[in-house]
């Protein structure tokens, strides 16, 4: 390498760089819809709204979440995800919403898989949503309780499953639960349903607007969620945590949240080469989002500059709020 390096004048490497067509053939990184998931929030209202922390997002109802998903699949997006927003009369100290098999949740998944079996479904499991507290478990004395809050998701993912979810996705960040999911799914004649392990979950500043969509933050303590999820200065944690879920039986990883821990991506993946996905949250689709209408940035060149540097860290899919503008860019050639 290095003795090629030195031979100018023979080599120029502008001259890859000098037409379209050149720069196309020669590129290292691609970008398709084939890469991207569709998160959707789904609402228990029968009136859509508006998040106003996430411009151009909605908490849909039941119908109009449907035929988002229907969108995505035309655009040839492979897999949406689910989020639900759960009115504060039905929250409780357990989340008890979480195990009703006739929640908005598993509504939804059902009249997706019964139009468009061949549409991925992927299912959040945790409790924010459903509990009083926020928190992704159960609280007891102040503290959030592992073992017990492992029951609950358990159930949970079963009841995602037999509603047609095709991967199970915990988010919670509790010690053990990988593996303790999966042999409840297989103990439950679910072995085929994919689990896709929040491995490598920080406690990260940018999870705001997507509580405030969920309503699912006002009630955190002063630490937040400190004590579950991953300190953002850690980069050889992340390799641990991965690495335990894969021999619990994680069938992929994914990395949250994304475009600020494109290092932590990398990492992973060099080092366990096992499929690994990322999820641009919500408040980094906020940040984007806003530049792109300050009118300073074109969203076609600022999103494939995003999407091809997910690509480029190593994510085989990305999970992204920008998904429908993505696969759009994509379909007319950008």
């Amino acid at each position: 390498m290095s003795n090629f390096l030195s031979n100018f004048p023979l080599h120029r490497p502008r001259r890859l760089r000098s037409n379209k067509w050149i720069r196309n053939l020669v590129r290292e990184t691609a970008i398709g819809p084939d890469d991207l998931i569709f998160p959707i929030f789904v609402t228990y209202e029968n009136k859509s709204s508006e998040i106003k922390s996430m411009p151009g997002v909605k908490r849909l109802n039941l119908e109009e979440a449907f035929d988002l998903s229907q969108k995505a699949k035309e655009l040839g997006i492979n897999a949406v995800a689910i989020f639900p927003e759960v009115p504060s009369a039905i929250k409780d100290e357990t989340g008890k919403e979480a195990l009703n098999s006739d929640n908005i949740v598993c509504k939804l998944v059902e009249k997706i898989k019964k139009n468009s079996p061949s549409l991925g479904v992927i299912c959040d499991v945790a409790l924010d949503p459903y509990t009083t507290s926020g928190h992704d478990g159960l609280v007891e004395n102040g503290k959030v309780i592992n073992d017990k809050t492992i029951s609950i998701l358990c159930e949970q993912a079963l009841i995602n499953a037999e509603a047609g979810c095709d991967i199970v996705a915990p988010s919670d960040m509790m010690d053990g639960r990988i593996e303790k999911i999966r042999q409840y799914l297989d103990k439950n004649n679910k072995k085929d349903t994919l689990i896709m392990s929040y491995a490598v979950k920080y406690s990260s500043n940018m999870y705001g607007p997507f509580r405030s969509a969920v309503s699912a933050g006002s009630k955190l303590g002063s630490d937040k969620k400190n004590t579950y999820q991953m300190d953002y200065g850690n980069i050889n944690e992340a390799i641990r945590e991965a690495s335990l879920d894969i021999k619990e039986g994680a069938d992929i990883l994914l990395i949250k949240p994304g475009i600020m821990y494109l290092d932590v991506l990398r990492e992973v993946k060099n080092t366990l080469k096992f499929p690994t996905f990322s999820y641009q949250v919500s408040g980094e689709y906020s940040m984007l989002k806003r530049a792109i209408l300050s009118g300073e940035y074109k969203e076609e060149d600022l999103l494939m500059e995003t999407f091809l540097c997910f690509k480029r860290a190593g994510a085989d899919a990305i999970i992204s709020y920008f998904a429908l503008d993505m696969a759009k860019i994509l379909k007319k050639g950008c």
